[in-house]
């Protein structure tokens, strides 16, 4: 399962607010989408790496599902 764990500890880490992101040209609908733990495309990775300063790392993570 992929979390977003590491893009809200990030932020916050940052002091960057989904507000700061919308005003950077970030979709309100898809940092929403995020936080319902919807999955993004490649191109979405892309641009929180550039409006955040940080990799991929920073923004997912893989975890595995517990059975």
């Amino acid at each position: 399962m992929i979390s977003y764990e590491p893009l809200f500890k990030t932020m916050k880490e940052k002091g960057i607010t989904s507000y700061r992101l919308q005003k950077e040209g970030f979709s309100r609908a898809t940092f929403y989408s995020i936080k319902q733990g919807n999955s993004i495309s490649t191109n979405t990775l892309d641009q929180l790496c550039r409006l955040l300063k940080c990799r991929v790392s920073d923004i997912i993570e893989y975890r595995e599902e517990q059975r």
